[in-house]
């Protein structure tokens, strides 16, 4: 059970990572960009240290687990927050529009969903000894394990959710207390219009997706 909990947290923790990652992307783009000519270099230096067999039953335990489509999806709705960010901030037309759509092509293209896998099978060698992968391979080779593995993403995105209007709800509260607090400071003070509006597209979308699972029909 400890076992299962704590690859739980693991799991969880690294949608998170991929999602905050991958949405610094269109920050760090020329970072990333100089670190892609070297990272397939890197990525075999980093797995070059794993023992061959414990590196076959990761992959073999990643392939249950659906960690490259998790990459995939984390890479993909990171992109999309980050569109709606733009939006908010690039004119209103056929222009910003084009601007929009040019990043998200170009994050497409740098984004190399391979080698984060790769880094990814460094992290369970990290965290899990080999019985530990062995053990684990074996229940997620279960009805039960299967399970997990299929709710663990749906687990992923509504736990983001439910963070995010937390979240929001928090600095909302936390901004009306400062401005009673010091009523000659702030005063003008706002929270962003973009952001609300990002907000609240996102909520919408969650809540139409989970919609869509609890009723496939």
């Amino acid at each position: 059970m400890k076992a299962l909990l704590a690859l739980t947290v693991i799991y969880i923790g690294t949608f998170f990572v991929v999602i905050q990652g991958s949405s610094q992307h269109s920050v760090k783009a020329a970072q990333q960009a100089s670190a892609s000519a070297s990272g397939g270099t890197a990525s075999a230096q980093s797995n070059a240290s794993i023992d061959p067999l414990k590196e076959a039953d990761i992959r073999s335990l990643m392939e249950l687990l659906g960690a490259r489509d998790m990459v995939a999806e984390g890479a993909s709705n990171a992109m999309e927050q980050a569109r709606e960010k733009l939006r908010s901030t690039v004119p209103n037309n056929d222009k910003g529009q084009a601007f929009v759509n040019a990043f998200a092509t170009s994050y497409r293209k740098r984004f190399d969903a391979d080698q984060v896998t790769d880094e990814l099978a460094s992290l369970y060698d990290k965290h899990f000894t080999e019985d530990e992968i062995k053990g684990l391979l074996q229940f997620y080779g279960s009805p039960l394990g299967q399970k997990v593995a299929m709710e663990m993403p749906k687990i992923g995105r509504e736990t983001q959710a439910a963070v995010r209007v937390a979240s929001g709800k928090a600095a909302r509260e936390a901004l009306a207390e400062a401005k009673q607090e010091n009523p000659g400071v702030g005063q003008a003070a706002r929270l962003g219009m973009g952001q609300r509006r990002w907000l609240q597209r996102r909520g919408q979308a969650t809540q139409q997706q989970t919609a869509q699972q609890q009723d496939p029909e």
